[in-house]
């Protein structure tokens, strides 16, 4: 199996892929879908549709070259017209995993924005979490003062 597949089974198991249209619609709608795919072989009606939900966000959509019943295999299933990955870390690894990843340039450009800044923002949760362990707080001046 190809490697940008094996990254679809893995975000189907851990949970952070919505797969076919109701589900990719409604991750759309609630603006968790960070990366619709749209199998190659799908209908105009479906691409349309893939479009739609994408379309005036920051969600970026796909047309990858695999067929409905490549990503169906990949994922446990008969066929697979459409998916919305949901993490973004994710979605970067299977476009930078795609055969020829230059061609999504615009799409490898936003996905890896949006997983630096949630990087950076784990980051200053984590050091935010130190620092109150350790009693450290910062009052209005923004002095340190220990409690």
């Amino acid at each position: 199996m190809d490697k940008a597949l094996n990254y679809m089974a893995l975000a189907r198991k851990a949970g952070r892929i919505e797969l076919g249209e109701e589900p990719v619609g409604a991750a759309a709608r609630a603006q968790h879908a960070r990366l619709i795919v749209i199998a190659g072989d799908a209908s105009d009606h479906t691409l349309r549709r893939a479009n739609s939900f994408a379309a005036g966000t920051d969600q970026q959509c796909i047309k990858v070259p695999y067929t409905k019943d490549q990503l169906g295999e990949a994922i446990g299933r008969s066929s697979l017209a459409l998916a919305a990955f949901t993490d973004p870390a994710m979605a970067l690894a299977f476009v930078k995993a795609l055969e020829q990843p230059e061609q999504y340039k615009t799409v490898l450009e936003k996905l890896e924005q949006r997983t630096k800044r949630i990087q950076q923002r784990q980051k200053e949760a984590r050091a935010h979490k130190r620092n109150k362990a350790r009693g450290r707080t910062r009052c209005k001046t923004g002095v340190k003062k220990d409690d």
